[in-house]
């Protein structure tokens, strides 16, 4: 049962949109990890950011005690 010049045409352009589908859905998938990993660095960075306003917080009040102890032995 051999395929005719149109049969032969068919095959290629089903096949061609068959791989165009599954780029798409491959394209779909990366897409969704890249989000993944993207909303996972703002997290990351929001808790650096916590961190640091509380080093900062942490700091200040040093700084104040010892400008305290140094005030007293004034």
């Amino acid at each position: 049962m051999a395929l005719s010049l149109e049969g032969v045409i068919l095959a290629i352009i089903v096949a061609t949109l068959a791989a165009i589908v599954y780029s798409l859905r491959f394209l779909v998938l990366l897409e969704r990890r890249l989000l993944k990993i993207d909303y996972n660095i703002e997290r990351i960075a929001m808790r650096i950011a916590h961190e640091e306003e509380s080093i900062e917080r942490e700091e200040r009040s040093i700084e104040k005690r010892l400008s305290a102890m140094q005030k007293r032995r004034r």
